[in-house]
């Protein structure tokens, strides 16, 4: 006889989320915060979701090799090495893109469309590094300490890209903000 789902977690029907407090359900929460850090590696939605995708798979699959603690910086150093690998592999074995240019799909946090698509073409303009570096530090939230860590880079190496990422973007968005005016006649 089949079992009630109902007895199986003791939520009400209907209710299909992982218990509170379960390996599950903390990954779960990451989700939003993988989704971004995945996009901004990747630099495409659909290889970003093919990359969060993986990544959560992978931690489901190895949650044993989990050792309680840090779940967020476990995740995040799983996506980082798939992204590296996927990298690596492209590298060895280039391929061209049948879609064309893919932008970014979603919500943005500016309202402004023109300084968006700046902002967008100045992260393009970073190494895979940098960015990687700037979005754990910046967008995440993570202390030097910890991107060194996820990133299994040196500190001064996580300080040195992050500086160089600021500059970068720092120099071209300074530089795209003149704008020629004719003059009357």
């Amino acid at each position: 006889m089949p079992q009630n789902p109902d007895r199986m977690t003791g939520k009400a029907r209907g209710s299909l989320s992982p218990a509170a407090g379960t390996f599950e359900a903390e990954m779960l929460a990451l989700i939003p915060m993988l989704r971004r850090y995945s996009r901004s590696l990747s630099r495409s939605d659909a290889d970003g979701e093919d990359l969060l995708q993986e990544c959560v798979e992978k931690a489901l699959a190895n949650k044993r090799q989990w050792r309680g603690t840090g779940l967020k910086t476990w995740a995040y150093t799983i996506m980082t090495n798939l992204y590296r690998n996927r990298h690596r592999a492209e590298k060895r074995h280039p391929s061209e893109s049948l879609d064309g240019h893919e932008s970014i799909a979603g919500t943005d946090a500016f309202s402004d469309t023109l300084e968006n698509d700046r902002l967008h073409g100045a992260l393009a303009l970073l190494s895979p590094e940098m960015r990687a570096v700037l979005m754990l530090v910046t967008v995440e939230g993570y202390t030097y300490q910890e991107a060194a860590e996820t990133l299994s880079i040196p500190l001064g190496t996580v300080m040195s890209r992050l500086s160089r990422a600021r500059e970068t973007l720092r120099q071209h968005l300074a530089a795209d903000n003149i704008i020629p005016l004719r003059r009357p006649r």
